[in-house]
């Protein structure tokens, strides 16, 4: 599968420092510091609706992490996938009668779209799940073999991850059994599912059913995958036993994280699965949870067909921590728009105070566990001493602007 259009990142003078982020296995902000290339894996989408507010901000909290990787002379293999067979995606091809190819098809083009906009580097590899099966079902075969794993006798060839054989289980997302049993099933869990050994079971494998696309999955017989099994072997496949970043939203913590990171540990023998649990806040609308229950989604396409300039939707996002759960507004976008505004004016003129305390005072900020709003406060405070006073170094309006597109991907 393709990834969307690259651009070129602007090379600093100098190299940042090591980037420090917060890990919720540890529960705490930590160094991360690859010994040699960084390797990170963050969850796509599942292509059945378009880019909402929510997938942009977790997608440009991730590019921050690959921009400061960068920005500190790291090369980084960056791996995304696209859970393009999935059971929210057959249901709502069922919805609107359409065939769940085309469907699929269509939102990950949008999503490639909203993604060039906003200006975020592609992944070094972007994976289908569908082109992803005949390795999956090797790995759950492979699962089975070891006692991991078991199939249910009731003639449906459904498999499960056995979650006992997975000692750590539990690590990454610090959260009891009784909270575990509580959030599983709000989130494609089937904890009452007949035949299972232990409720948090969760699928590798789904037999085939009539009427539902399936593959050959060789000794499993025909079926699909589950999707926490699709993301631990895309993962392993291409960045190794163990990576630097495993990243997403919060809502993807358990289980999908925890399971995901589960099988990987008992495929390979190692842990942890990663170094680093990353992890964005979720956008709500005026207050609300934004979702698609309450029908109140904000979609990128949707605000670029208004004329919304991307790089204003991007600052609006970037102007609160990634790690906090936060609120979209209209407010909020005409904020951004008008700081996008005065950062333009500024980096036209003719000089400003020293770029290159500027450039180091931005690369701080966001050293510390991305912190983007300390970063926006740093390039507000050189815009308006500027628009107000001039300066005496005439090279800080282009680094002013360089610094602003290579870490936070904004191009003025």
């Amino acid at each position: 599968m393709e990834a969307w259009a690259g651009h070129e990142v602007p090379r600093l003078p100098g190299r940042g420092g090591p980037l420090a982020l917060y890990d919720s296995a540890r529960q705490g902000v930590h160094p991360s510091d690859p010994a040699d290339a960084a390797k990170m894996y963050v969850c796509g989408i599942t292509p059945y609706d378009a880019t909402h507010l929510g997938h942009a901000a977790t997608m440009i909290t991730f590019d921050l992490v690959q921009r400061m990787w960068r920005d500190a002379g790291r090369p980084v293999h960056y791996v995304q996938n696209v859970t393009d067979i999935d059971d929210p995606l057959l249901e709502r091809a069922a919805r609107d009668g359409e065939d769940w190819v085309v469907l699929a098809m269509r939102e990950t083009a949008l999503f490639r779209e909203d993604m060039e906009a906003l200006r975020i580097i592609p992944p070094e590899h972007y994976v289908g799940a569908v082109e992803s099966i005949p390795d999956i079902a090797d790995k759950v075969q492979q699962l089975l073999k070891d006692g991991s794993a078991y199939q249910l006798d009731d003639g449906t060839g459904d498999v499960y991850f056995d979650v006992s054989t997975a000692p750590r289980f539990g690590y990454e997302s610090n959260l009891s059994r009784e909270e575990m049993l509580k959030i599983f099933p709000e989130r494609g869990g089937d904890p009452d599912r007949a035949g299972k050994r232990d409720p948090l079971d969760p699928l590798l494998w789904r037999g085939a059913r009539e009427g539902e696309p399936s593959w050959p999955g060789g000794d499993l017989g025909t079926g699909r995958p589950g999707w926490h099994i699709e993301c631990a072997v895309i993962a392993l496949n291409l960045l190794g036993d163990t990576i630097d970043v495993q990243g997403g939203g919060n809502d993807l913590i358990f289980p999908h994280h925890e399971d995901s990171a589960a099988h990987a540990e008992r495929l390979t023998g190692e842990a942890p699965f990663a170094r680093h649990y990353v992890h964005a806040g979720m956008i709500g609308l005026d207050g609300e949870k934004m979702s698609k229950s309450r029908g109140n989604l904000v979609f990128v396409s949707r605000l670029r067909a208004d004329k919304v300039d991307p790089m204003a939707i991007r600052l609006a996002l970037l102007a609160g921590h990634y790690r906090s759960d936060r609120s979209w507004t209209d407010e909020l976008l005409t904020e951004a728009q008008k700081r996008l505004d005065r950062w333009r004016q500024a980096a036209a003129a003719p000089a400003g105070p020293s770029g290159m305390e500027l450039l180091a005072g931005v690369r701080a900020r966001l050293a510390d566990d991305l912190d983007t709003p300390g970063a926006l406060a740093i390039l507000d405070d050189w815009a308006a001493r500027t628009l107000a006073d001039g300066g005496d170094d005439p090279a800080a309006p282009a680094l002013f602007t360089d610094t602003a597109d290579a870490l936070l991907g904004v191009r003025l």
